[in-house]
């Protein structure tokens, strides 16, 4: 399989960083729903916010290597092609999911720094983009959380869209970004 993408499907690099990236949203999301398992302040809650914030900014680190890829040759073409009303509602709704790929875990990263709290990264410390302003940490909260829920929808409809076009529209949408079965 060619590395670069072509005319008739993404490339290896294109496919992997995005299955890669679907482990990341799974292992995020996780993290910080399954935090509330248990009590605050305890290890182990304290251990799955910690994850979410690493695996986070994973997904800011990730993001632009996958943007290069994406550009890194054409977009392979849908065949048969759909309508250009569905053509736009998937270019925004690939749009959003970037946005919210470099949006997320820069929220995140402001909210720990407005917060006062470390920004752990796999053993390193990240600076704080900003200074500690509990008022102001207190809004990007609420950004963060409401963006993050929105991007439960976002994936959703990401995935259905994907199986509508497998198994209704019977067109290659899907099959260009799986990896090649021998």
């Amino acid at each position: 399989m060619e590395w670069k993408n072509t005319n008739l499907r993404f490339g290896s690099l294109t496919i992997g960083i995005h299955w890669l990236m679907v482990v990341l949203f799974v292992a995020v999301y996780a993290s910080i729903e399954l935090r509330v398992l248990f009590e605050k302040g305890t290890p182990m809650r304290d251990a799955f916010k910690m994850w979410h914030f690493m695996l986070g900014l994973s997904v800011f680190v990730l993001i632009w290597l996958r943007i290069a890829a994406r550009f890194s040759g054409p977009t392979p073409s849908i065949q048969p092609e759909p309508p250009q009303m569905q053509q736009l509602a998937a270019k925004l709704l690939h749009l959003a999911l970037y946005l919210l790929m470099i949006g997320m875990p820069l929220t995140g990263w402001m909210l720990l720094s407005a917060a006062g709290k470390p920004i752990p990264f796999f053993g390193f410390e990240l600076p704080a983009l900003i200074p500690a302003d509990k008022d102001l940490a207190s809004q990007i909260k609420e950004v963060h959380e409401f963006v993050g829920t929105t991007g439960y929808y976002l994936l959703g409809i990401h995935v259905v869209a994907a199986l509508y076009h497998h198994h209704f529209q019977h067109d290659n949408t899907l099959t260009r970004m799986l990896p090649i079965r021998k």
